[in-house]
């Protein structure tokens, strides 16, 4: 019978995983001894058998055992040589086959944030994990309002079990709500950002981008919705021939509501933005609902604004003719090879936002 300790032992002293697997050969590869010993089991009478059989087995697991256990101790000392040894120096200039290029949706959060610069517009942000109060209540969207449960809400597990949970923000509109009680109006703000929901499908994924326009002031009216949105759509778009329409909708933080449509022809088997063959929507708008402005704190019989809302990924795919929105986010350097931008590429409205 073979000398479990003195395996044992042979285990516990490898120093590298080269030996280590000698050791794990010698015990259990084809010409093993343990291998030999469980051969052997055929050749031994039954009550031979039923006596060595589970001494055979019980010592074939402590050797296994102890190799996995020595594998993973000596991985684990090699992963902390190599983090406390091995260093990249980040300044260094990378090669041109490995130098990084800008994400679409990056790109086009600055081609918006270029454009409405160019309008007044400042950029606003606010926390990704938001209160019910402002993801919902101070929207116009009260406990038992049905937006509630359409938007797929991801929630967030309280802390304490009288806290009221909070949510992954479904949308960037709490954070005009943040921007009117931070700064009060006048106020002209895009708020670009991820935003979650549980939805995944080809225009669908758990987590996406999203960018909300809000504009607070004295006499603003429909009108001015209208020109700004058509002023964005052609600088993004760098078309002027895009046809546009309104049609109404509902939103519960603004009345009234409505959706931009934008035409579209077939080229070359595609569909392109330009030309009136069919029309796809790509965004909602509104004025913003007298009760969303008193929320902010603000005065809804002196201030009026409107706001828009639209799916930032959903604009890069129609602007570089994608068709999968789960791709961009697949970690695929082939993909961001082919639709990624170089990172001197900044959007300019005079050298074109599209660099």
């Amino acid at each position: 019978m073979i000398d479990a300790e003195t395996m044992l032992d042979r285990i516990a002293a490898a120093d590298s995983l080269s030996e280590l697997e000698i050791v794990r050969v010698s015990a259990l590869g084809k010409s093993g001894a343990i291998t030999a010993l469980l051969k052997s089991l055929g050749t031994m009478d039954a009550e031979t058998r039923a006596v060595e059989a589970p001494k055979i087995h019980a010592l074939r697991e402590r050797v296994t055992d102890a190799l996995a256990g020595k594998k993973a101790a000596l991985e684990s000392a090699e992963l902390e040589r190599k983090l406390a040894t091995e260093k990249v120096d980040l300044s260094l200039p990378a090669p041109e086959s490995v130098s990084g290029t800008v994400h679409p949706v990056s790109q086009v959060m600055d081609e918006l944030a270029e454009i409405f610069a160019d309008l007044g517009f400042s950029v606003a942000e606010g926390p990704e994990i938001e209160s019910q109060w402002y993801n919902f209540t101070a929207l116009n969207m009260g406990e038992s309002h049905p937006a509630r449960a359409m938007m797929d809400t991801f929630y967030v597990q309280p802390r304490n079990a009288d806290e009221e949970p909070r949510v992954l923000r479904t949308h960037t509109s709490p954070v005009q709500i943040r921007a009117g009680e931070k700064h009060g109006a006048p106020l002209y703000v895009i708020a670009p950002g991820r935003v979650y929901r549980s939805d995944s499908d080809a225009t669908h994924t758990p987590m996406f981008h999203q960018v909300e326009g809000l504009v607070l002031d004295r006499g603003i009216t429909l009108g001015h919705l209208k020109w700004t949105l058509e002023t964005f759509v052609k600088a993004f778009f760098e078309r002027d021939d895009i046809v546009m329409r309104f049609r109404p909708s509902y939103f519960p933080f603004t009345e009234p509501s409505a959706e931009l449509d934008i035409g579209w022809s077939m080229e070359k088997g595609r569909r392109v933005v330009g030309g009136s063959e069919g029309w796809m929507e790509i965004l909602g708008s509104g004025m913003v609902h007298p009760r969303v402005i008193k929320n902010m704190g603000l005065d809804p019989d002196e201030w009026q604004g409107f706001a828009f809302g639209c799916g930032i990924d959903r604009l890069a795919m129609l602007k570089y003719g994608m068709d999968d929105l789960r791709a961009f986010f697949d970690g695929d350097i082939r993909w961001l090879k082919h639709y990624g931008f170089r990172a001197l590429d900044v959007p300019t409205l005079s050298g074109g936002v599209g660099a």
